[in-house]
């Protein structure tokens, strides 16, 4: 039995870590429940603790003490989402603790660990039972009391896992959006395999190959929740850097004030925050007042909910390493004119059509790959004009949009467009001979006459507006609420067509997506062609994924 861990013997331990849950990160995210059904816990934990097995592999640290430091800084820059910032402050309690010691015993691992557990609950402002905060806390104690049993290393972590794993099933129960579900807490399952793929490295098993990835387990029931659910919609994650030595407590008991899932880590340069809010503006701006904002993300979560809900898949809201790649080559362009336009759309055909309307440059984004706030900012600071208008062409990145408002130089109006055929339509009644704000409500009041219809498909069995949706179905979606469903994509074209010829649509565009063939569109142009033989239809290759039509009625 392994007495004493030391610096070799610690990043083996964070490697096995890491590629326990790697193997697993899947029936993780597919337990991934609480609190929002955003599916992305497995990922976002392994992406966390793969930042330090990474940064650990390029030396060979000689204490226990340099290994957990190396881990809690890699971890605390590499955090993703909500469960990935817990964990990053678990391993740098832990790492407080280790501080100066040239190897760990059973009492020092076991104090370690209860110093990880301190850490996380002292950053999340309402800690909630039921979750990977319970059984880290509950870990620990059994910790405490196996070192006074046993003094090896090996012993002490196995006993924690063993008292993890026995308390596992009971979070379904302390926790009602879990049991309401029936899965237990992603964020502690993850934990917990973390810490066996730590234990087989002092038992000296084999380092696990990441390849394959374990098979689907259980899955949370999304179509469960409802809206009243989540109370906080954003979804906000910014990083500052430090300019003074001021504590962050009065943050945090000003953000715990305004959202909740508060959870704030920090290191000597630098902190990062999550947080669920109503107000990310009020957020960010209250967090400058501790240093220089360097990125941000923020996403809405009831949106995300009804695309699970409705079996769509949702990405990651967390994600701020290619933000932060991004940024490496950033700058502010001068102005050459007045006006500037900036759309948000996925597809090259897409791309196109704005491109030909003026647009001067497109997010890539949408739906299913939300654009960070950053990464807006990045596009903004890059048109070179005086004021920019940014079209986001989806409610879930509007937000997103006006906080650009306050972190640029430039002038950032942001037009409320909800669709691509909005953005389209408001493009098109630009007039650059107008003021800003004559601009703005002429392209917004443009946009308010555009229905757009959208045809997708369902990952999942679940329910949505009541309706029972089967996996594989095609979905369509009218003004944002669930039109029908059905299996074969002509029925659904066919009763959309109707519906146009109901209300005297006089012009019709289809853009078809990515898996859509030209053969194809062309019947489905024939369709509403039949049901509205007095409208003006247009087809475009729109090369947009995941909806196989977009369509705009005017």
């Amino acid at each position: 039995m392994k007495q004493h861990i030391d610096g070799a013997l610690f990043k083996q331990m964070v490697l096995h870590g890491a590629a326990a849950i790697t193997l697993e990160k899947q029936p993780i995210n597919d337990l991934n429940v609480f609190p929002v059904p955003d599916g992305d816990t497995g990922t976002n934990m392994s992406m966390t603790i793969n930042t330090a097995a990474a940064e650990l592999r390029k030396g060979e640290p000689e204490s226990v003490d340099k290994a957990a430091s190396v881990t809690a800084s890699a971890l605390l820059r590499g955090a993703r989402g909500n469960s990935g910032v817990i964990l990053s402050l678990l391993f740098r309690g832990m790492s407080k603790e280790l501080k100066g010691r040239l190897t760990a015993d059973g009492p020092a691992l076991a104090a370690a660990l209860q110093e990880g557990v301190n850490a996380a609950y002292s950053a999340v402002m309402k800690p909630t039972e039921g979750t990977v905060l319970t059984v880290s806390r509950l870990a620990a104690k059994r910790a405490a009391e196996a070192a006074g049993e046993n003094d090896a290393a090996e012993y002490v972590l196995d006993e924690a896992i063993k008292a993890g794993f026995e308390v596992l099933p009971q979070t379904m129960e302390m926790n009602p959006v879990l049991k309401k579900a029936g899965v237990v807490d992603a964020g502690a399952k993850g934990y917990l395999l973390i810490l066996t793929g730590m234990l087989a490295a002092m038992r000296g098993e084999a380092l696990p190959e990441v390849g394959e990835e374990a098979p689907a387990a259980k899955k949370a029931d999304f179509g469960s929740l409802a809206n009243e659910d989540i109370t906080f919609a954003f979804d906000t994650v910014f990083i500052v850097r430090k300019t003074s030595a001021k504590s962050l407590r009065p943050l945090g008991e000003y953000l715990g004030s305004i959202g909740d899932s508060l959870v704030i880590g920090e290191d000597d340069e630098a902190f990062k925050v999550h947080v669920h809010t109503n107000t990310p503006g009020d957020a960010l701006k209250e967090a400058q007042k501790y240093g220089t904002l360097e990125l941000a993300k923020i996403e809405n979560m009831r949106t995300q909910r009804d695309d699970l809900a409705a079996g769509k898949h949702v990405q990651s809201v967390d994600d701020l390493e290619a933000v932060e790649e991004e940024l490496e080559d950033g700058g502010i362009a001068p102005p050459e004119k007045r006006y500037g336009f900036l759309s948000v759309c996925a597809g090259e055909g897409l791309a196109a059509v704005f491109r030909d309307l003026g647009a001067d440059g497109i997010v890539s984004g949408g739906q299913t790959m939300n654009p960070s706030t950053e990464a807006i900012l990045k596009a903004i600071d890059r048109t070179p004009a005086e004021i920019v208008f940014v079209l986001p062409n989806n409610k879930n990145i509007i937000m997103a949009a006006q906080q650009c408002q306050a972190l640029t130089e430039k002038r950032v109006i942001v037009v409320p467009t909800t669709t691509i055929p909005q953005g389209i339509t408001a493009m098109m009644s630009l007039d650059l001979e107008m003021e800003p704000e004559e601009i703005l409500q002429t392209m917004t009041d443009a946009a308010e006459n555009v229905t757009t219809i959208q045809i997708t498909y369902a990952a999942r069995n679940s329910e949505f507006d009541g309706i029972a949706i089967n996996e594989g179905d095609y979905l369509s979606l009218l003004g944002g609420k669930l039109f029908g469903t059905d299996q074969r994509i002509t029925s659904l074209l066919e009763e959309l067509a109707r519906e146009a010829g109901k209300r005297e649509a006089e012009f019709i565009t289809l853009f078809y997506g990515e898996d859509v063939t030209e053969e194809q569109a062309e019947e489905a142009k024939a369709i509403f062609a039949a049901a509205c033989p007095d409208a003006e239809l247009t087809l475009v290759a729109g090369g947009q994924p995941v909806y196989y039509y977009i369509i705009s009625l005017e």
